[in-house]
């Protein structure tokens, strides 16, 4: 009994640290929201993912208990009210970090690559390990383009993750090749037979992924090579969704074009009618992972900031 009472106070004392990193983001955010032009929507679009995330943790927290002081909370309820109004009802496009990173490269320019990955760093050490941080940076960029950056998922456990990214793909977060590329797989890492959305990048395109705490380079995971053809030999196959190269192959092929036409997939079973079953079975899919977690009152919205 005194074992499992110990394990339960270590679960407890663990669960707290979301509180914690969800409280130094945030005020961070806000922070950096006063030097930044234009970057008041990052506030209200990570207000509302944090919330949610709360809301689905494995030990809920409330806004309130989030935000922990009293006049910081009051004044960010009267500056965004949508999130604390929404999280209940509205899905995140994306997880919270990748606000983070937007916010990161809107003040520093994107060209300036190790400062970003430097502000990066200097956050991520700061946090606890586990919760609304992410692992990985990945910079993409093609002959023409400004360099284009995405973040691994800043969820924790399978539920959370599998909410996002499906929301991240229902909602058109994702670029529609890159979404369609990774709904080939999702939920499971197993390929669908009626549905071929996986693609080769151009050769001209680097796409290349880095620990955000240490800086060294990735190898491409066996799930990215799967998906965009670039060549690796890792045999580690995170969920489909979860890395870093999907956000950033996703903001390059917003950016240009031409190298998305390049990427289209070529598979036959690649039709308009096989994706538009491929979206209602993951929305058939999320309904039932939310169902499972009682998170029973979404209308159906996916959040987007209005400022």
């Amino acid at each position: 009994m005194a074992e499992e009472l110990t394990r339960e106070e270590l679960f407890l004392k663990k669960q707290e640290d979301f509180r914690t990193n969800a409280f130094q983001v945030i005020e961070k955010m806000v922070d950096w929201c006063n030097k930044t032009v234009g970057s008041k929507h990052l506030v209200d679009e990570i207000l509302h993912s944090i919330f949610f995330l709360g809301k689905i943790n494995k030990v809920a927290f409330s806004p309130e208990e989030i935000i922990s002081d009293e006049d910081m909370f009051i004044q960010l309820k009267e500056k965004y009210s949508r999130p604390f109004e929404c999280y209940k009802t509205q899905l995140p496009r994306r997880s919270p970090f990748s606000c983070v990173l937007d916010m990161v490269v809107l003040q520093t320019s994107p060209e300036n690559e190790n400062q970003i990955k430097q502000t990066l760093r200097d956050l991520v050490i700061s946090l606890k390990p586990d919760f609304l941080v992410s692992s990985t940076i990945c910079v993409s960029k093609s002959n023409k383009s400004s360099k284009q950056y995405g973040v691994s998922m800043s969820t924790s456990g399978p539920n959370a993750g599998r909410i996002v990214i499906a929301a991240s793909y229902l909602s058109s977060y994702w670029d529609e090749y890159v979404a369609d590329a990774v709904m080939t797989y999702y939920p499971e890492k197993t390929k669908k037979n009626y549905f071929d959305g996986t693609m080769k990048v151009p050769k001209d395109v680097t796409c290349r992924a880095y620990r955000i705490n240490c800086g060294s380079e990735m190898e491409p995971c066996k799930s990215c090579g799967n998906l965009f053809g670039l060549h690796t030999t890792c045999q580690k196959e995170w969920p489909y969704g979860n890395c870093a190269e999907v956000e950033s192959l996703s903001n390059l092929f917003e950016k240009e074009k031409d190298v998305k036409e390049q990427s289209k997939p070529t598979s036959d079973t690649y039709t308009p009618e096989n994706r538009e079953k491929v979206r209602n079975y993951t929305l058939q899919e999320l309904r039932k992972i939310l169902k499972m977690i009682k998170f029973n009152t979404w209308s159906g919205e996916f959040y987007r900031a209005s400022i």
